[in-house]
């Protein structure tokens, strides 16, 4: 008696989509400056006092 024939095999299953992985900007954002110190005016910020002088009268003062 011949024996049956063997069924073809199961059609391999389909992997799961992958996963698009973030980018370090999508992330953390744009963690550099948009000017570096070269590029920046050298002299310090004013001081404190520049502030107080020129507070508007709503403030006190």
């Amino acid at each position: 008696m011949p024996t049956p024939p063997t069924p073809p095999p199961p059609p391999p299953a389909t992997p799961p989509p992958k996963r698009r992985r973030p980018t370090l900007d999508e992330i953390f954002g744009d963690v550099l400056p948009d000017t570096t110190a070269d590029e920046r005016d050298p002299t310090p910020p004013p001081p404190e006092d520049w502030y107080l002088h020129n507070r508007p009268p709503h403030h006190g003062g």
